[in-house]
């Protein structure tokens, strides 16, 4: 009895409370702890983000004072790096290589903090800060599944694409691919067919009609003899000053043409660099030479496919114009064909 009497009365008290206003009062009082700790809490917050933006300003006004750099050629330890005063050995910082959504590639403009150390043959070192916008980028699928995509080459101008009329022959199928890459990324293609000297009459002529469509199409093309002496001097021309990206089929002739119009060059695709040993065996195959005439080249491993990336059964007339006005030969229609067949899968 006693024990629901003093129930009893604590629930009147309760009520009581209630109806005279003090338990507003303790939710208030309540309220007002929680709304100062909230308070110091968001000012507390406040304080942070203005002391981190601070901090960015600082890092962007330093990262602004550091020397901008071209990637010439990628490791899987270090990068290679061409500045103003020379060529440094450079690593990429973690904080960076973590917040970046692409990986390097032969081309990318970097910005570069010296370190103080060399190498054990002298060579600066120095750590990459900064990965600059890309204005190009030719890149290609690892299969013509389209499942990953491989970046090649970052910020080059045009592609000059190098096909040989025998040994290997020419295969117009992959120069289309080609074609299209180069414009999907940007930059201007030249179809080079190389090797004209060991072409009989009729091969002969059969290629210069291909040539002369492509030229119809506005594509700049020319056709080159080592032996010969044929075209190198329209080559030199067409390098000058631009920074061309080289592709094409193993063995149709890339190197050599270059070493034609610059003969101290020593290019060897897929070859370890010879700057260092670190890394090796496990190097990529692109790599930036400069051209004592004005211009830079980027040679790249030769391909026997080439997976598109970013390409659609969709959008592939766009690449085609001659296939979608009607006028393309029996060849072309046949390349659309194939093309849009493995897009589909």
């Amino acid at each position: 009895m006693s024990n629901r009497r003093r129930k009893a009365h604590r629930e009147k008290d309760l009520t009581s409370r209630f109806l005279s206003g003090d338990w507003d009062e303790d939710r208030l009082a309540q309220s007002q702890r929680f709304s100062q700790r909230s308070k110091h809490a968001q000012h507390n917050k406040m304080l942070q983000t203005l002391e981190l933006r601070a901090e960015e300003a600082v890092d962007l006004a330093d990262l602004a004072t550091l020397a901008v750099g071209q990637v010439q050629q990628v490791h899987s330890l270090y990068v290679e790096v061409i500045a103003p005063d020379g060529l440094y050995l450079c690593v990429v910082r973690k904080t960076l290589s973590k917040s970046t959504d692409y990986s390097l590639v032969v081309g990318d403009h970097v910005r570069i903090r010296p370190i103080e150390v060399r190498d054990e043959q002298g060579r600066p070192e120095a750590v990459i800060e900064q990965i600059l916008p890309r204005q190009t980028l030719l890149t290609r699928a690892d299969s013509f599944k389209q499942i990953e995509q491989h970046p090649i080459v970052a910020n080059a101008q045009q592609m000059l694409i190098v096909a040989a009329i025998q040994s290997p022959a020419v295969r117009w199928g992959l120069i289309d691919r080609m074609l299209i890459a180069a414009e999907a990324g940007g930059l201007k293609p030249i179809i080079c067919l190389n090797k004209i000297d060991l072409a009989d009459p009729v091969d002969r002529e059969s290629s210069q009609n291909v040539l002369d469509h492509y030229a119809g199409l506005g594509i700049r093309t020319l056709q080159t003899s080592i032996p010969a002496r044929i075209g190198i001097d329209a080559l030199r021309e067409m390098l000058r000053d631009q920074t061309t990206v080289l592709a094409g089929h193993s063995g149709v002739g890339k190197s050599t043409l270059i070493r034609a119009i610059q003969p101290h060059l020593e290019i060897r695709i897929g070859d370890i660099s010879h700057y260092t040993d670190k890394g090796r065996h496990t190097t990529t195959s692109a790599r930036r030479y400069e051209l004592d005439f004005g211009g830079v080249v980027i040679d790249t491993p030769g391909v026997k496919l080439f997976g598109l990336w970013g390409v659609t059964a969709e959008n592939l007339d766009d690449f085609f114009p001659d296939v979608s006005r009607g006028d393309a030969p029996q060849w072309r229609q046949e390349s659309h064909q194939r093309i849009a067949e493995s897009l589909l899968g």
